[in-house]
């Protein structure tokens, strides 16, 4: 018996990284377990900010999939849509947005943030409404739970408060879904900032050995640790948060030996690289399988796309039907 329904999407930027993974990715493989779940790819929510240059949005597309998949989405469970080739999260977003006061939408913190790095460009109708979007994502499946940090707490309440608006004009049709928040491993960049590809300092799901080797010998480590008999201060130091989720056994043995002046920073990091070498090797084995069958991982696109449509279908014309913009489902179309 399954606990609920769960939507859940990323923005198909480029390849995941290990903040992708431990902040979401992870959490969903797990859920799906116990949850009927949908993922998706948003590249609609991707045209907020990125619709000047789509060139490498197809690729983005396939390489989000093949993460998805390669972590631990089962698309036999899980259908995986990309959210433009199911028309219904646009009429839904339409719909929702007639009944959604524009105050709502200014006042969301990541919009405001958002207009902040335009660096004085005009913002565009669809980053001002693509929290309804985001709430059409959610509502179109009828999801009763949502798994987010804490940051996105807001998005869930705007999504409560659109269903509830909805339902006090038309009938109870949509469900106001919790938010379920999930504990993660927030780790760092490279470089000891959020990790981000726009800061160019994350190590990838797809990193071969040798890569994953070179990034981590150049993470940042204590500043005030001059040679390796100095005293360390691990509980501050980035790579000793990767030893925590990536060689739990060992870590706070380094822990021990870094505070006495044990062991040095380069022998930490070295030891940390085979660590995430070795526990990313079966994401990147599947990695390597499904590149080199990409008819496979448009097979599953597209199915997940039909599995979606049938059920964003049932939802849009509930909607409809409540609006009086057409018949209601159990309701013959007159001919006259």
């Amino acid at each position: 018996m399954k606990k609920g329904t769960i939507f859940s999407a990323m923005r198909p930027t480029g390849r995941l990284h290990l903040g992708n993974y431990e902040g979401a990715l992870r959490n969903w493989v797990a859920l799906q377990d116990d949850y009927t779940m949908y993922c998706g790819i948003v590249d609609l929510h991707a045209l907020t900010t990125d619709y000047a240059d789509t060139a490498s949005m197809r690729d983005n597309i396939l390489q989000l999939a093949v993460d998805y998949v390669s972590a631990g989405i089962d698309p036999e469970r899980t259908p995986i849509i990309v959210q433009s080739q199911v028309k219904q999260h646009s009429e839904l977003h339409l719909l929702l947005s007639m009944v959604t006061p524009v105050s709502w939408l200014e006042r969301v913190p990541t919009y405001k943030e958002k207009v902040d790095n335009l660096k004085g460009e005009a913002p565009g109708y669809g980053l001002l409404g693509y929290p309804v979007l985001m709430a059409a994502d959610i509502l179109l499946y009828k999801a009763d739970t949502v798994p987010v940090g804490q940051d996105q707490l807001p998005h869930v309440e705007l999504t409560r408060e659109i269903a509830r608006r909805f339902n006090n004009f038309y009938g109870p049709v949509l469900p106001e879904p919790q938010a379920k928040v999930t504990p993660f491993a927030a780790l760092p960049g490279l470089d000891g900032r959020k990790m981000s590809k726009s800061y160019d300092n994350t190590i990838e799901l797809a990193d071969e050995p040798e890569t994953i080797r070179r990034k981590v010998s150049t993470m940042f480590t204590d500043p005030a640790r001059i040679h390796k008999t100095d005293p360390g201060h691990p509980d501050g130091c980035p790579v000793h948060m990767y030893h925590r989720v990536y060689n739990a056994p060992g870590a706070e043995e380094l822990a021990e030996a870094c505070r006495a002046g044990q062991i040095g920073c380069v022998e930490c990091k070295q030891r940390l690289a085979e660590a995430l070498i070795e526990a990313l090797a079966p994401i990147r084995d599947r990695r390597k399988a499904l590149e080199a069958d990409p008819a496979r991982v448009e097979a599953i696109l597209r199915e997940g796309a039909e599995r979606a449509r049938a059920v964003a279908a049932c939802t849009v014309e509930e909607v409809m039907a409540a609006m009086a913009l057409a018949p209601a489902p159990s309701e013959p179309v007159s001919s006259s």
